[in-house]
């Protein structure tokens, strides 16, 4: 019984957003490392075990440990934190354990620290601007690439990059665009160094290129993670359908306001995030699917979260619908960011009624 904000996951959904992306990676020869920072659940990571999956990425060294229990080779992919080197040590002597640099200082200070073996990407800025060593920066690259080969503990992977700024996009086009000019500044670094290092690798990740691309040439791994749930920004961005999208809050209806149109419910910034996005309408916090057996269908027509505080949620509606919500039955919402949404809730209800927990 639904009682308070509630993540539900539809299982048949999730899995058949996993076949489809694990299917595209083996028609196009890549190696397949999903992010789990999304679900971050080793009992959904089990679902990608099955499909034959061993390789993952994680946003966090503690996120590693959790995943640890079950998978060998992690890649973390953040900066790595140097003032977490007990954690990496302890991680390296466990698992095959995959950091991200961009500079010289870290691996200078790694190097003094390391106990044991770690494979480095080296993060590749290709448009997010948030952090990696810009493409055409080969000085800086060969420095960082000779500081790693000369320590004993670290072995140089290859070229790591996210194409973030995908989820600015609305237009497949645009999307695609993004896609071809990141594929081509990493593929430009892998011929300039594959001669020296044969065994190096580029990687790429990030849900909207590698939902709606359908060219990969001369990429080694892909690393999705948003895939797993979708939301309503990647149906925004044109990654997928509305009908994908694998996670809804339940959210208990508290009052309503006929004068105004609109549907106070239990669920707020703490559990759905403040992630919002503009449309037709205004500013989206979330919309509301129609109930359909024990999961959901189509989403609702003219209707959307306008606004969220702490606890709180207010639905605005046509005037037309108003009377079809009662105060004791509950929403669910389609989340704008479904990453952040389960990360807050810490949990997930499966339709036929099993919690699946998580880091």
């Amino acid at each position: 019984m639904i009682t308070k904000p509630t993540l539900l996951i539809d299982e048949k959904k999730c899995r058949a957003n996993i076949e489809l992306m694990f299917s595209k990676s083996q028609k196009h020869g890549l190696d397949f490392r999903p992010h789990f920072k999304t679900h971050q659940s080793l009992e959904i990571g089990r679902w990608f075990k099955e499909l034959g999956v061993t390789k993952i990425t994680v946003s966090s060294l503690e996120m590693a440990e959790y995943f640890a229990s079950e998978w060998n080779d992690i890649t973390v992919a953040f900066p790595v934190n140097v003032l977490e080197i007990e954690r990496i040590n302890t991680l390296a002597w466990r698992i095959q354990l995959n950091l991200l640099v961009d500079n010289e200082t870290s691996i200078k200070m790694l190097s003094d620290v390391l106990s044991a073996k770690v494979n480095m990407f080296i993060e590749v800025n290709i448009g997010q601007n948030r952090s990696g060593v810009a493409p055409t920066d080969h000085t800086q690259i060969e420095k960082i690439i000779a500081t790693i080969e000369n320590s004993s503990f670290l072995t140089f992977k290859g070229f790591l990059a996210h194409a973030g700024h995908s989820y600015k996009c609305r237009r497949k086009e645009d999307v695609l665009k993004v896609h071809e000019d990141s594929l081509q500044l990493m593929k430009a670094l892998k011929e300039i160094y594959i001669s020296s290092y044969p065994n190096s690798i580029i990687s790429l990740g990030d849900t909207p290129c590698f939902s709606i691309a359908e060219s990969f040439d001369g990429l080694d791994e892909m690393r999705p993670g948003n895939f797993v749930f979708y939301d309503l920004t990647q149906n925004k961005i044109g990654s997928n359908h509305t009908s994908q999208i694998a996670v809804a809050l339940a959210c208990p209806i508290v009052s309503l306001n006929k004068e105004r149109s609109e549907v106070t419910f239990y669920g707020g910034g703490v559990h759905l995030s403040k992630d919002r996005f503009k449309d037709d309408e205004g500013i989206i916090f979330g919309r509301v699917a129609q109930k359909k057996g024990n999961g959901w269908g189509e989403v609702v027509p003219n209707t959307y979260v306008n606004s969220l505080s702490q606890e709180h949620g207010t639905l605005s509606v046509p005037i037309a619908d108003f009377n079809k919500y009662h105060i004791g039955d509950y929403l669910l919402v389609l989340p704008v960011h479904s990453c952040m949404t389960s990360n807050l809730m810490k949990s997930y209800l499966t339709l036929d009624g099993k919690h699946i927990s998580r880091f």
